[in-house]
């Protein structure tokens, strides 16, 4: 636990100094605890330090922990790779899902949602995959505009599009800070062209480069390991 409060403490601060130091407020930027792989305790002891924003990748995963904690003030982002046919067990238990990229998971998710209440609304963002790089999904740059296009015309109810999502290069800064700036330029075109007010979501960063996503503008950053550590051994 004391290990736990000594790296989540680290995060915040870094997470302060890398807003302040392009003249942001760290209020501006959402840490979400990427608690995937994580224990039910592990958890809880993370919300008894006050984080409430946690994430899962895999819905198996998640439903060890999120009925257990229906109680409790958590908010559960998805971010992994969503299959179409698991989309019915988003309602009800994320309030957010990062990794939208196709309009057959956006229909499912909205069908979800209507079946599970009129009146839910699932805040989605778009995944997308700004280094071309075949391992990871998401929709390319140059067929965002047109996917949002798609999106709004098909006015899927129960989905408010608020942003965009994406994952850096692994070991490579330039690159990554490369995607990070294209991402927010997407997301500030595509806000203004489809006149989005709420479009300004910015989810990109995870334990490894969320310092420069911060500097580029995230709103929000996925960390994992900084804070829970290696599986089985808290980082020092």
């Amino acid at each position: 636990m004391t290990e736990l409060a000594d790296n989540y403490k680290r995060v915040i601060d870094l997470i302060a100094a890398s807003a302040e130091k392009t003249g942001r407020s760290p209020e501006q930027i959402r840490l979400i605890a990427v608690s995937k792989t994580r224990s039910l305790e592990e958890v809880k002891s993370l919300l008894s330090l006050g984080q409430q924003a946690f994430a899962e990748n895999t819905i198996q995963d998640a439903m060890t922990k999120i009925p257990a904690l229906s109680s409790t003030p958590a908010q559960w982002h998805f971010i992994g790779h969503l299959q179409s046919k698991k989309a019915k067990f988003i309602p009800g238990y994320f309030q957010w899902v990062h990794s939208i990229d196709s309009m057959k998971l956006a229909e499912k998710l909205s069908r979800a949602m209507q079946q599970y209440s009129v009146t839910a609304v699932l805040n989605g963002l778009i995944q997308v995959n700004v280094s071309r790089e075949v391992s990871k999904s998401g929709v390319l740059t140059d067929e965002l505009a047109g996917f949002i296009e798609q999106l709004l015309q098909a006015n899927l109810p129960g989905i408010h599009w608020r942003g965009l999502m994406t994952i850096g290069v692994n070991g490579d800064e330039t690159r990554t800070r490369h995607a990070f700036i294209q991402l927010r330029q997407l997301q500030q075109k595509c806000r203004a062209e489809f006149n989005l007010k709420t479009f300004d979501q910015l989810s990109m960063g995870m334990s490894h480069d969320y310092r420069i996503a911060i500097e580029e503008g995230a709103t929000m950053v996925r960390v994992g390991t900084a804070i829970f550590g290696l599986r089985g051994n808290l980082l020092t």
